[in-house]
């Protein structure tokens, strides 16, 4: 893990969300270990070729991931389905709810296949 992930998760308080956030942004790198860590805009991300594929961040009642706004789009019934709290960007996984790692693997990897051939950080 980058320094900088340490930096962010040592700012959480609470130290069950802390581990929370750590074994999900542990497992995003083991299981998609072509993926560079980034930490821009307050929130540990990662990359593939420069672009943006997925990014964390906490707030007091959930843990939230951000794939872009056609990603969230194109798995919509899936997130409503794991019962996540969507925002038009990023989808909201509450403390208290299970983290779905095959529906984050499905959008990780629907990403990266999504924008193989992007040459900017964020879609356009």
């Amino acid at each position: 893990m980058i320094a900088e992930f340490e930096e962010y998760l040592g700012k959480i308080e609470d130290e069950a969300h802390q581990e929370r956030v750590r074994t999900v942004l542990n497992w995003v790198q083991e299981t998609f270990p072509q993926l560079e860590q980034r930490y821009a805009w307050n929130q540990p991300m990662f990359t593939d070729h420069g672009t943006f594929i997925i990014g964390f961040s906490v707030a007091k009642p959930h843990m939230a991931f951000a794939p872009e706004g056609p990603v969230m789009e194109e798995f919509a019934d899936q997130i409503a389905a794991a019962h996540y709290n969507p925002g038009k960007k990023f989808g909201r996984i509450k403390w208290t709810q299970d983290v779905d790692y095959d529906l984050l693997k499905q959008i990780i990897a629907f990403n990266i296949a999504d924008k193989t051939d992007c040459t900017t950080f964020w879609r356009k």
